[in-house]
């Protein structure tokens, strides 16, 4: 099993508020790390708690569903032959003990979420634009699948700075999705600030503090970083997009600890002083600034 690499893509290579995709070699698509057993815990504990939360689609997105799911189930044994076993209708996942059957009634986005740590979202076209037509979504950053569920692709970024109905991002994200071709995959990073390393993370991220003691009082001593590797992928039958989403927790000290912590807290002090107050608000981090750039401070003196 592949050991986590230590992705930053706060070092200012990937600003946030911006769209920032690069083509992605097929052969990357979906990643696989020693967090796969964890990953896989989770999403079973929460399709036995929320079920209705997790995942949602609309009639008529079955064949995409299963596109999705056979484009996996080929993709993952050629891939990752250590760790994923097909044998006709099923898949081992070697090191997480898992036998999964791709012939169950299921729905078939339900199955494939189950194989990846991946989140799994559908946007399909019609005469409005891209809208959210199916989701397996267990590890939201601040987002709920249902209140996105049916709306298409500007209404989804609305309240995203700068990214509203109409606007310049927005109408490139919009033409992006059309022009995108199934033999050409991107990709993109999105990260936040949070204060633990919660996976199921629907609720807003509001203005947190990062400490248990009183605002503004005392030292961050709690802080992760939560990393997003987002692809989309167009699917050569359906037409189609899918939507992947990654998530990786890193707690700050994790940071410290590389050999260029001091460069890696200077860029992130830059973007946080940058940031406009709707793009602070957006990110929760209206009342947290000062005392992150604080922290920050520290470690680019250490």
């Amino acid at each position: 099993m592949t050991e986590r690499p230590f992705h930053t893509p706060y070092d200012g290579s990937h600003k946030l508020f911006t769209i920032g995709v690069k083509p992605l070699d097929p052969a990357d698509w979906i990643d696989v790390d020693d967090k796969l057993l964890a990953y896989l815990d989770e999403k079973d504990r929460l399709a036995e708690r929320m079920p209705e939360k997790i995942f949602i689609a609309e009639p008529g997105s079955e064949d995409a569903q299963a596109e999705v799911l056979g484009l996996l189930a080929d993709h993952l044994p050629q891939r990752f032959p250590d760790i994923y076993q097909r044998l006709g209708p099923q898949i081992d996942i070697i090191p997480a003990f898992r036998r999964v059957r791709i012939d169950t009634p299921y729905p078939p986005l339900l199955i494939a979420g189950g194989l990846v740590q991946e989140d799994l979202v559908l946007m399909r076209r019609g005469e409005d634009g891209w809208r959210l037509a199916a989701g397996h979504l267990c590890f939201p950053s601040s987002w709920r699948l249902h209140e996105k569920f049916g709306k298409v692709l500007q209404d989804i970024h609305a309240p995203v700075p700068d990214f509203g109905r109409d606007t310049r991002n927005a109408n490139v994200i919009e033409r992006m999705f059309d022009n995108l071709r199934p033999e050409q995959p991107v990709m993109r990073w999105n990260w936040s600030l949070h204060a633990d390393d919660t996976l199921h993370h629907p609720h807003s991220t509001g203005q947190w503090t990062f400490s248990s003691g009183r605002f503004g009082d005392e030292r961050i001593d709690t802080l992760y970083f939560r990393l997003e590797r987002q692809t989309l992928r167009k699917l050569p039958e359906s037409g189609d997009i899918l939507f992947t989403i990654r998530i990786y927790l890193e707690p700050l000290e994790a940071m410290e600890q590389q050999p260029n912590a001091a460069d890696l807290a200077h860029a992130l002090i830059d973007q946080l002083r940058a940031y406009t107050p709707a793009q602070l608000d957006y990110k929760g981090l209206t009342l947290e600034r000062e005392r992150l750039i604080a922290r920050l401070e520290e470690i680019t003196t250490a």
